[in-house]
């Protein structure tokens, strides 16, 4: 398939030193039929061209206008999917970013999921403080931070300090069935020497809003904590708290190679539509040293 941009006539007429008239005979004409007529009656110039076409990136640019996003445009739409994937690592972050406004809310979600998790958390930190983050997780979730196998057990107790001795005194009687009246060092040690099973039943047993006091104080002290969270909890936080503008905006923290891995996923015409922010030197350079046959099929006409 053959692949048709303006090419820049007054250009082609002054490299190849062509008069107006004769370049009047030649305006229905193909580039490659305009060279191969001029290199056929000696034109030095057109034979030059034809080489420089496939070698020089300043010529190239210049020749097939790459400036003009409606040239790239023409280009990109006749490359293949793979061809496109190919140019995607040749944009800019900011360009990726903005590319991402071609997928709906739920697809960003989607892309979201498949990233590594400190990926998602620095997204997730992004949007939102980490106060925020423990005040719309669900209690499940904080159920697992705080008894899971990742918490360090004498991290919490030591943490547990900062809670009302009342909270202490009622998750210790949750479990042991005894009536408990002692100070906050006196009720932890004791929670301390519960047996496993009863320890993290203690734990569950902590009002709400204690357990978010509980979780924040401890993710403030360990970042790795986030990680504990599901990536399901995370997205369906962003979904309820945020819209796609702002989503998108959080989403530029995310590595360029996992950037790049979602643009990919567009649909080819959308994807043509985003390579066009590619620079021009560095596409120009691509065509000439990758896709030397895309050249020659825009010559073709």
């Amino acid at each position: 398939m053959s692949i048709r941009i303006e090419t820049d006539l007054a250009y082609i007429q002054s490299r190849l030193n062509i008069s107006a008239s004769k370049m009047e005979l030649y305006k229905e004409k193909t580039l490659e039929e305009i060279i191969e007529a001029e290199a056929a009656e000696g034109n030095q110039a057109a034979i030059q061209m034809a080489a420089d076409m496939f070698t020089n990136v300043s010529q190239l640019i210049e020749l097939f206008q790459l400036a003009d996003p409606d040239n790239k445009l023409a280009i990109m739409t006749g490359m293949s999917s793979s061809q496109l994937d190919n140019i995607v690592p040749l944009l800019e972050k900011n360009d990726l970013v903005e590319g991402l406004n071609y997928f709906t809310q739920d697809a960003l979600l989607d892309l979201l999921k498949k990233i590594p998790k400190e990926e998602l958390i620095n997204v997730v930190l992004e949007l939102f403080s980490q106060q925020e983050i423990i005040e719309y997780m669900p209690e499940e979730q904080l159920d697992k931070l705080l008894t899971g196998l990742d918490m360090d057990k004498s991290m919490l107790l030591n943490n547990l300090q900062m809670l009302p001795e009342i909270y202490l005194q009622q998750i210790y009687e949750s479990v042991s069935g005894e009536e408990a009246d002692g100070n906050s060092g006196e009720m932890i040690a004791q929670i301390s020497q519960l047996g496993d099973l009863d320890y993290r039943n203690a734990i569950q047993n902590l009002q709400p809003a204690q357990k978010k006091l509980l979780s924040y104080k401890l993710v403030n002290q360990e970042n790795k904590f986030f990680e504990t969270f599901d990536t399901d909890a995370y997205t369906k936080i962003i979904n309820r708290e945020r819209d796609k503008e702002e989503l998108v905006k959080g989403m530029r923290v995310i590595r360029p190679e996992y950037l790049q891995k979602m643009i990919t996923e567009l649909p080819q015409d959308l994807l043509s539509v985003v390579t066009t922010q590619v620079d021009t030197e560095k596409f120009a350079d691509a065509l000439i040293n990758k896709y030397p046959e895309i050249i020659a099929k825009i010559v073709a006409g």
